[in-house]
Parts: structure tokens; sequence; C-alpha cells
């Protein structure tokens, strides 16, 4: 089996959920368990400069070793997984030369990972698949980054005929509930721009994400006697369904692609007296963006008239911002990705993020940061998987871009 899988098989073992509701960083105490072994690793194979601070965040060197002055660049990834679907107890299977058929996550249960619904697996016939078995998520986001990035500084460290200048990577906390560059010190980092090994298909290359906002609706109703209930019962459950057949019915994920923004409602919960509806906002053009804010906004006030009361209050919290606008005046940090790519025979796919990444964050805190991919799919559940040959690929990369750099 190659290094890279048990690296990869020992850090998805460890459970490092992180939890959207602790406000504590990080949050969950569970990432300090893989950032321990991160940090006892890193010493192992050579790293330099080795620190963890008080908010879970890992940093290394990769010393220079060329005798000119080249930009110091950096890789990160982030160490938890999503709050969303369980981390706890990872079984990875291991399917050798897939054969482009059906694969059996849980028999018992009857969960099928399929290319009839999974069309990417085909991408990957006669390759190494690590899958899970059907009861929680793999953890390639992102820990197939962290592998990745250990596995390159390990190679360049080995090698030492493979010239670079400095290297800084980071590992970071809370990724998957936004918080994950929030605490991150650029100027401690040192790099001039930086990479995210965090993004899905070998080949993937991104510098635009979307905007982002989280909105929370709150319905405030009245209980009364159903039996006596006629023009005084306010029950909040239904006025919550009426607020969201206000929002545009095809502005939703589950059909848009592409720049297409949308509206995305993930949790509504209540009963008749209280009832929350939350959604997240996206879209890459950022007026669009902003109309979006004042779409919701727009909806709450329609309700609010029509029952002549404050019934509806609505607030809504920018998360990230799409780092288009920051990497656009630097964009030989992606020139450099790709002719990294290509030199590990890969087809570079530039396209725009529907999502974000911690690079979208740090390009706003001054850390140019492209995505790259780390060759995961399915993320956040039980399908999730991760082709052996992909990170394999991805650690080529990041060695490429090493040497493209030091020849600068």
């Amino acid at each position: 089996m190659h290094p890279i899988v048990n690296r990869f098989l020992k850090y998805i073992q460890i459970d490092t959920q992180s939890d959207p509701n602790n406000p504590a960083f990080p949050s969950t105490e569970k990432q300090w368990d893989l950032a321990h072994v991160l940090v006892e690793e890193l010493k192992a194979i050579g790293m330099q400069d080795v620190t963890l601070d008080e908010n879970c965040y890992i940093m290394a060197t990769l010393p220079s070793n060329i005798d000119k002055k080249v930009p110091t660049i950096g890789f990160v990834a982030h160490i938890d997984t999503s709050p969303d679907f369980s981390g706890t107890n990872v079984n990875p299977q291991i399917h050798e030369n897939y054969d482009g058929k059906d694969i059996v996550l849980n028999k018992e249960k009857k969960i099928i990972l399929s290319p009839d619904y999974f069309e990417d697996l085909l991408l990957y016939k006669g390759q190494t698949l690590i899958t899970t078995d059907g009861t929680t998520l793999l953890g390639a986001d992102d820990k197939a980054g962290v592998t990745e990035i250990v596995s390159a500084m390990e190679h360049l460290i080995k090698n030492p005929q493979i010239k670079h200048g400095n290297i800084r990577i980071c590992f970071t906390p809370d990724e998957e509930v936004g918080k994950g560059a929030h605490l991150f010190d650029v100027e401690k980092f040192g790099a001039e721009w930086a990479y995210t090994m965090d993004g899905s298909e070998v080949g993937e290359l991104e510098y635009e994400n979307f905007n982002a906002a989280g909105a929370e609706v709150s319905i405030q109703g009245k209980s009364v006697h159903p039996g006596y209930a006629k023009d005084k019962m306010v029950n909040s459950i239904l006025i919550g369904n009426e607020f969201a057949s206000l929002l545009p019915k095809n502005e939703v994920p589950e059909k848009t692609t592409g720049y297409e923004g949308f509206f995305h409602l993930h949790t509504f919960s209540g009963d008749i007296e209280k009832t929350v509806l939350e959604y997240i906002i996206r879209d890459h053009d950022f007026d669009l963006f902003q109309e979006r804010k004042k779409v919701v906004e727009q909806a709450a006030d329609t309700i609010n008239k029509k029952y002549n009361s404050t019934i509806v209050s609505v607030e809504i919290n920018d998360q990230y911002f799409n780092m288009k606008e920051k990497i656009e005046p630097v964009m030989h940090i992606v020139d450099i990705a790709k002719e990294a790519m290509e030199q590990a025979q890969i087809k570079p796919l530039i396209k725009a993020i529907r999502g974000g990444t911690d690079g979208s964050q740090l390009s706003y805190k001054g850390l140019p940061c492209p995505n790259i991919f780390a060759g995961g799919h399915n993320f956040h559940g039980k399908y999730e998987y991760v082709p052996v040959e992909s990170m394999i690929k991805a650690t080529e990369v990041i060695v490429n871009i090493a040497q493209i750099v030091a020849r600068t």
C-alpha cells in the first residue's frame, strides 16, 4: 500500500468534527487530538519552527535550500470535518482497481455508491478508491489536503536535490463552521501567497468563490386553545411556510449551477409560538449578493405589513466574500499552479467555487490564496470517497509549485 494511504487512514480515524453552535475556539476539543499528532509528525519528518498556538493553528517551516532569495509561499488545509454528518468511528473501505460498477458500502443497510448517480466515479476506473462504510463521512474534506501537504514536505526533505525556497504550512481548525481563517495570523505565517489544498476533482484550480451570508429569520406566534382560536391564534409554523414561499422557488442549490446564486433554507424548526428559519445566501456577483439580502428583508416586511405587526425579524451576517478581487492583481500565482499541474500531466480545471474555503477569507486578510484540488468527492456525507491516485497527484503538484517558484 502506498505510504500516503497509511497517513490518510491515520488522520481520518481521529474524530475532528467542528460545532457551529459553540463559540469557543476551536469549537470542539477533539480537534486538538489531530493537532497534537500532526505537531509530532511534522517534527519527526524534519520540519522546522513547528508551533501549535492557543487557538489550534499549526504552523511549520521548510527552510529554503537555495542560495538566492525567492518568495516564501504557503500551503493550507483544515483539520476539522463537517458537523453535518458523523465523523465518529470512521471505518474506511479500500477498493483496488475499481471496475466502474456499483460499490456496496453497507450490505446490511443497502447503501450503495453507484456511478448511475455519482457519474464522477467513472473518471477513476482502474484506480484505488477509499470510501466510507455508509455510516459516517470519510473526512477527505480536508484530511486529504492535510495528508498531501505533509507528504509533499516529507518528499522535499528526503530529496534535497529538489530545489525550493522557504515554504510555510498551516493547518487550521473550524473551517467547516466558517471560522477557519478568523484567528489566522497572516503576519506570523509570513508567506507572500499560499494555496489551500481543499478542492475536489483532479485538476480543480479555483480563485473565485461565492460571496456568503447567513440569515436567521425568527417568527413570533401566539398560542391559543384550538377550540377558541378564531382570529386569535397566530401559528408561527404556517407563517414560516408563507415566508419561505416568498423567496424565488428556482433559486435554490438543487436548481442552480455555475455562477448562479441561491437562497438555501437549511434549518426550519419551531412550534406555534416561535419558528426559526436559517438560510445561507450565496452569489458570486457582489451586487447580486447585496440584492439577495434585500429580498430576504423585503419578505419579512411583506409579512409584517400583512399582519400589521412585527412578527418576523431577520438577522443577516456576512460570512466571506469572493476572493477574485484579491487574486486578479496577482494572477501569476494561479499561472504557477496551472504550470505545476501541466507538469504532472493534469489538465487544469479553472472554475468558480460554489462555496468557500479558508483561502477566501485569507485573501481579504492580505494572503492571496487560490484553491487546489485535494481529490475527494461527495463531501459531508456517507457517499464521500477519494481516489488514492488523486492524493498522489496533488502531492506532486505541491512539489512542482515549490520548484517553479525556486526558478523565479
